[in-house]
């Protein structure tokens, strides 16, 4: 039987911790411009696009947390939308969002915590973090914070994206922030839909280059010591010239090995592991 933390033992201790990380992550100056720039109008050249399905059947996750994600993803969606991120700033989700509270509106929404769906005020703004995440790895911004979901809650469902390519975010210690190192201007362009969170980014700038990511090495592993099944894979960047289509060349975005929260499909090649895996999963709160 595994031991309780003294967190879950005692969760003001847990609530303490939170508000201890928030306010030190507060007081650090890292030596950033953020973008905080915004034009309506949009720049010249479209660089990226995509869009995910509002809601998605997680579960037995109570689907009214569905529906008020989408009234949180507006409010966090009128603070990005139309951001300009010039050469040498950086774009930070918290820093143009703010904390998620109820006097701004915000309602209770789906969130991870200790590998089970509950709900707090806020949760569901993880899908934000998902789509921009997704976008800025096919531009040539660089991304410098991004944080991993420290386990796989649900099988997949209408998932279009490779395993392991989101982003976990949690006011205000774990953030989402990209860099633009280039000569360029880019724009984030965000909006909330009947049906879909969409973006784009834009630049004042036509690309020389196109960002195709994949991934390698997807595995189901299973640990019989510990008797459970884990998920693994690594992703890849392919750069193209946008004009001819020669390959460029391929560069290493991040590898992923999440504990799964449920079986692996029925068809599923699954890997056993002959020894028990030592892996420190953090019992943070996370918005999906």
């Amino acid at each position: 039987m595994q031991r309780k933390l003294v967190s879950q033992l005692h969760p003001w201790l847990y609530t303490a911790c939170v508000e201890t990380h928030r306010f030190k992550r507060s007081m650090i100056s890292v030596g950033r411009k953020i973008a905080e720039q915004k034009s309506d109008a949009p720049i010249a050249f479209k660089c990226f696009t995509h869009q995910s399905l509002l809601l998605r059947k997680l579960g037995d996750v109570d689907m009214r947390l569905q529906y008020n994600k989408i009234t949180n993803l507006k409010l966090a969606a009128e603070k990005i939308n139309s951001v300009i991120i010039k050469p040498g700033e950086t774009f930070s989700l918290w820093s143009l969002v703010g904390r998620p509270t109820a006097k701004k509106g915000y309602l209770e929404g789906m969130v991870l915590k200790d590998g089970e769906a509950k709900s707090e005020i806020g949760g569901g703004l993880c899908q934000m973090a998902n789509l921009l995440y997704w976008m800025v790895l096919h531009t040539p911004m660089t991304v410098t914070e991004r944080h991993h979901h420290s386990f796989d809650a649900f099988p997949d469902s209408g998932r279009t994206l490779p395993f392991g390519s989101g982003a976990t975010i949690y006011y205000n210690y774990l953030d989402l922030q990209f860099c633009n190192q280039t000569d360029k201007t880019f724009q984030i362009n965000v909006q909330v839909t009947d049906e879909h969170l969409k973006g784009e980014i834009r630049s004042d700038q036509e690309s020389e280059f196109s960002y195709h990511v994949i991934e390698k090495g997807h595995q189901y592993l299973f640990d019989a010591q510990q008797n459970k099944y884990f998920r693994t894979n690594s992703l890849w960047r392919e750069i193209s010239d946008r004009k001819t289509g020669a390959f460029v060349k391929e560069e290493f975005i991040d590898s992923t090995f999440s504990l799964m929260k449920y079986q692996p499909p029925a068809d599923a090649n699954v890997e056993l592991i002959s020894q028990a895996v030592n892996q420190d999963i953090v019992p943070l709160l996370v918005g999906v």
